[in-house]
């Protein structure tokens, strides 16, 4: 029963606010946070660039093969041209 209502209650939600509608509620939630004065808002960026960097390091390690490959097809390329 509970399951039911749970479902329903989800329903009803989704029928009431579009899908735009809850994505522009979850980027204001983020944007006050963002923006707070209490110190929430140093707090959001560090997490954002903590992300960055970790996203970055993860690339990084998975196609580091590939980046040397077509770095050095540049530098070839480059070199070639200039001699």
């Amino acid at each position: 029963m509970q399951s039911t209502m749970t479902t329903n209650t989800i329903t009803k939600e989704r029928r009431n606010n579009s899908m735009k509608k809850r994505i522009e509620n979850v980027l204001t939630r983020a944007r006050n946070v963002l923006s707070n004065p209490s110190g929430d808002q140093m707090t959001g960026w560090l997490i954002v660039v903590l992300v960055v960097v970790v996203v970055g390091a993860v690339f990084m390690t998975l196609y580091q093969g590939s980046i040397t490959e077509i770095w050095d097809s540049i530098v070839d390329k480059i070199t070639g041209l200039l001699s």
